[in-house]
C-alpha cells in the first residue's frame, strides 16, 4: 500500500497537478463566457473532469516521450521516470 501511494504523490508531482488546479478557473471564466452566464453544475463536472484528465495525460505523455532526452540533461535526469522512480508501464 505504501508503494502505491509513493508511486501516486510521485505521479502527481510529476504531472504537475498544482499547474492543473491553477488553471481550472480560467476553464470556468471561459465557460461562463461562453454560456453567457453560470453554466449548470453538470457542465462544472464536465469541465473539471475534461480539464484534469486532458492535462494530466498531457503531461504524462509529454514525460514519456522526453524520457531519453530527460536521462541524458543533468538538470532532468532526477525526474520520475528517468530516475527510475515510476516506470514507463505505470505511467
Amino acid at each position: 500500500m505504501a508503494t502505491l501511494t509513493n508511486n501516486i504523490r510521485t505521479t502527481l508531482e510529476m504531472i504537475k497537478i498544482e499547474h492543473t488546479l491553477f488553471a481550472l478557473p480560467f476553464a470556468f471564466l471561459g465557460a461562463v463566457l461562453a454560456a453567457r452566464g453560470v453554466p449548470t453544475v453538470w457542465q462544472i463536472v464536465w469541465i473539471t473532469v475534461a480539464m484534469v484528465g486532458a492535462r494530466s495525460t498531457a503531461m504524462a505523455f509529454n514525460r514519456i516521450a522526453d524520457k531519453d532526452y530527460d536521462a541524458r540533461n543533468p538538470r532532468t535526469k532526477i525526474r520520475a521516470i528517468p530516475s527510475g522512480a515510476l516506470s514507463v508501464g505505470f505511467v
